[in-house]
């Protein structure tokens, strides 16, 4: 199965589900992109990090950065990337699960400490998330 994580900026929420979704469920194909490229965001590679899972070696990227392939599904983490979600030929299944924008939630943080609180929540949330694949895909 070839899964394809869809974000924003293709720097937090996206390459986390991909890094949980290599380490988790290695038999799946699975990539990420975003709308656009924000860079690696420093926060999304630590907290990941904490968790066991390396995802240093990921690169933001765009759609049109992707190899020229089908994927079974499409999955937008957010809002934006589901308003925006590019065509993709073949029979892809386009879903929405949304997850909140670890960055905005970290504005609030009055310290390093609750940033990283805001980034684990949501590292957490895309795990348990992973975990149920392939159930967690269906309608």
């Amino acid at each position: 199965m070839k899964i394809l994580y869809l974000c924003t900026g293709n720097s937090c929420r996206s390459q986390m589900a991909e890094g949980w979704t290599r380490k988790l469920r290695p038999e799946y194909e699975v990539f990420s992109a975003g709308v656009a490229k924000h860079g690696m965001n420093e926060y999304a590679l630590k907290v990941m990090a904490e968790a066991g899972v390396d995802i240093s070696d990921q690169y933001s990227k765009t759609t049109d950065e992707l190899p020229n392939m089908s994927f079974d599904y499409v999955v937008t983490l957010c809002g934006h990337a589901a308003e925006n979600c590019p065509f993709f030929p073949g029979a892809a299944k386009r879903l929405h699960r949304g997850f909140d924008d670890p960055p905005l939630l970290a504005k609030k943080a009055s310290g390093e400490e609750e940033v990283l609180e805001a980034y684990r929540s949501v590292r957490d949330q895309i795990k348990a998330f992973v975990e149920k694949l392939p159930e967690s895909l269906e309608d």
